[in-house]
């Protein structure tokens, strides 16, 4: 039989495309497998985002935020005489130790007010500061053992670092009603309050009564280059009298 050169050259190219046609479909169905396996980890990802984007209004706690030290009363190993040991827990008190703690405890909930007669708060502390980050404060004016005149205005002023003053909320809805939070570097967003209290004299070491005070302001504003102040426009009677700061988060927790 007579081939015709060209047709034989034809089949053997067919013939040797053979082999790279029975590649192809490999190489083929290998490509939704590499498919499947990254949108499963896009998916896995974007799991992880949402969980964290909802923690804020979850009802379950994240296994990676249980403090197992929380299991732990102080006591193991023999404590300081004196010492109590402490309540314990193995989810950060997050269901019926926490959740529910309050049931027990008949009092109203705290519910972002001040309840005179007591109350119950289920919101965590929240941020706690490095010992690096403690607010300090220092009264400027009038200073320990000065004497002004009674009965005419004068301001106090209050020297603060390590707080990012200016931020307080509404004592009368959201007292305690949230955790503490710092800024960037740490340090605790809140405010300060200054009091005065009356003596009886400059000596007296009787404790005194801490709902009773000649004067009492909470100092909203930023400080201005690190010091605080509070004016008191009517004065004060004669008398002796001891200040007092109390720093706390911008929620009131101090």
């Amino acid at each position: 039989m007579f081939f015709n050169p060209s047709t034989i050259l034809t089949v053997l190219s067919v013939f040797a495309a053979v082999p790279a046609f029975a590649e192809s479909p490999t190489y083929r169905s290998s490509l939704p497998s590499v498919r499947r396996s990254l949108a499963s980890k896009l998916e896995r990802r974007a799991e992880k985002v949402q969980r964290q984007n909802n923690a804020q209004s979850s009802l379950t706690l994240e296994s990676s935020q249980i403090a197992k030290g929380l299991a732990n009363n102080g006591q193991q190993g023999g404590g300081d005489p004196g010492q109590v040991p402490s309540l314990t827990s193995t989810n950060n008190f997050f269901f019926a130790q926490s959740i529910n703690f309050c049931l027990t405890q008949n009092v109203p909930l705290t519910n972002g007010q001040q309840v005179k007669g007591g109350s119950c708060n289920g919101v965590p502390m929240g941020r706690i500061i490095a010992s690096t980050k403690m607010p300090s404060a220092k009264f400027v004016s009038p200073k320990n053992g000065d004497t002004i005149q009674a009965n005419t205005a004068f301001t106090i002023k209050m020297a603060i670092s390590n707080m990012v003053t200016g931020n307080f909320v509404n004592p009368n809805t959201n007292y305690y009603s949230a955790p503490q939070q710092v800024d960037g570097s740490g340090t605790v967003i809140g405010h300060s309050h200054v009091t005065v209290e009356l003596l009886s004299s400059l000596d007296q070491t009787t404790v005194t009564n801490p709902q009773k005070f000649a004067f009492f302001k909470g100092l909203n504003n930023a400080a201005q280059g690190g010091v605080l102040t509070a004016d008191v426009t009517a004065g004060l009677p004669a008398g002796a009298y001891r200040m007092c700061s109390i720093n706390s988060a911008a929620n009131h927790r101090t």
